[in-house]
């Protein structure tokens, strides 16, 4: 029997001074996934002042649960940076598959305003979080 290696996934990025671009082509799955997990986290450590994070997707062939699973964690990463995340130029079957999931308004929406943090270095949002199932106290 003759194995076959999976395709691999290869990056392209492109930075100025508040914008990286990360070009993915191939396949983004379980194999090869973490590759643009630690390469767009490497981007978000290395620019404080980061403003956009691109992810072009045209050159996508193929994404699975894993590679999901990647896109959303790089999401809360961006999130958590108060950058904006970009996914340009999707294939269909990416958008079928975020449709499906219903993450890509989750992926692609605005960023919110970064919280001032408090002088103990707690955010003081998280204080005033409400407790009930239906969002009361």
């Amino acid at each position: 029997m003759t194995s076959i290696p999976p395709d691999d996934l290869r990056l392209i990025t492109v930075d100025t001074q508040n914008t990286v671009r990360i070009e993915a082509h191939g396949d983004l799955d379980y194999d090869n996934a973490d590759l643009l997990l630690d390469e767009a986290t490497a981007q978000l450590a290395a620019r404080p002042g980061l403003k956009d994070l691109h992810l072009h997707c045209a050159g996508l062939r193929m994404v699975d649960s894993m590679g999901l699973s990647v896109l959303l964690m790089i999401g809360r990463r961006t999130t958590e940076a108060g950058v904006r995340l970009h996914l340009d130029d999707r294939p269909a079957q990416l958008d079928r598959l975020l449709d499906l999931t219903g993450t890509l308004d989750h992926l692609t929406a605005s960023v919110p305003a970064r919280a001032p943090q408090s002088a103990a270095g707690e955010d003081d949002v998280l204080a005033a979080r409400p407790t009930g199932p239906d969002g009361t106290t």
